[in-house]
């Protein structure tokens, strides 16, 4: 099968947004070249390098790619896609050159090459995210190693949000707490829930293609009998408490599914918000305070945040 490659050159600000809309369309694949993995302090501990040079990446903004199979109309996707991009200064975000191209490619162009340059991450001190195909020593008693076999679509680990979102869920997830990962997409999160002790999880997200990976990467790593994965619009259906609330997640999202945490959370629980660009952080904290939560720790690197709140 051929595919439609579609580019679209952004800000650096804009590239979860424009990545989350391409999700929503049913694109089968995001790609993300930001230079920022450049500047990155990387621990190589098997290894693994950086194949990319500086060349490769936009000298500003970043650059997002989506994968459309061939037999889907593109024309009013790029049309769509194009009036999308126009109403991200509505949101406070930065467009950037808004630069749309697009090319087709044979499958055996994309589907395979990439995996190369993913290697095993330690997104903790304890905590090792790998791909299937990539051999690590043999861990200690400590270590939690989580298994993906992720495709283009989707979280292998890497970004800046998933790291500070599990450096979070190992520094307040207690023993048997049962936990709610709201916009699971591969179940990274979910995983290392149950991983670090979790008694249930229950994996929501409102794209289907996510669920179908959070249940391959739970297949993977062994714990259906400990994650629960549900198709839903964050909090809505949940009848359920949890202990403990993570989402990595945009900030405008974030804002919405608050109202939602005081009937979900329990008393004394922890909610973990993670993906908030600096800019969007007093939103998110004035709406956690308004619904009777005290923000107690934060995490940033770079321009984002992640933030812990009890309520």
């Amino acid at each position: 099968m051929d595919w439609l490659e579609i580019r679209i050159h952004t800000s650096k600000e804009a590239v979860e947004a424009v990545s989350y809309y391409l999700l929503n369309c049913g694109l089968e694949g995001v790609v993300i070249e930001d230079s920022e993995v450049l500047r990155r302090k990387w621990e190589p501990k098997y290894g693994e390098m950086i194949a990319l040079k500086p060349e490769d990446f936009p000298k500003h903004g970043a650059i997002v790619k989506g994968y459309l199979p061939s037999d889907e109309a593109m024309e009013p996707l790029l049309g769509n896609l194009r009036s999308y991009l126009n109403t991200l200064s509505s949101f406070g975000l930065d467009p950037g050159p808004q630069i749309v191209t697009t090319r087709w490619l044979k499958e055996e162009e994309w589907s395979e090459p990439w995996k190369q340059y993913l290697k095993p991450i330690w997104a903790t001190d304890r905590i090792l995210v790998k791909p299937v195909w990539e051999t690590v020593p043999s861990p200690s008693g400590e270590t939690i190693v989580i298994e993906l076999d992720p495709g283009l679509a989707f979280g292998t680990g890497h970004h800046i949000t998933t790291i500070q979102s599990l450096q979070f869920l190992e520094k307040y997830l207690t023993s048997n707490d049962q936990v709610i990962d709201v916009g699971c997409g591969s179940g990274i999160l979910s995983i290392a829930a149950a991983k670090l002790g979790a008694a249930h999880v229950l994996a929501i997200d409102l794209d289907p293609n996510a669920i179908k990976e959070t249940r391959k990467h739970i297949r993977c790593n062994q714990l259906e009998d400990r994650i629960q994965v549900k198709c839903g619009d964050g909090l809505k259906q949940v009848s359920q408490s949890a202990h403990l609330i993570v989402a990595n997640i945009l900030a405008e999202v974030l804002v919405s599914l608050i109202d939602d945490l005081p009937r979900v959370l329990a008393p004394g629980g922890t909610f973990i918000a993670s993906g908030i660009l600096k800019a969007k952080e007093n939103d998110v904290v004035t709406c956690l305070k308004n619904q009777g939560f005290t923000c107690f720790d934060r995490i940033q690197e770079e321009d984002w945040i992640a933030i812990a709140a009890k309520r």
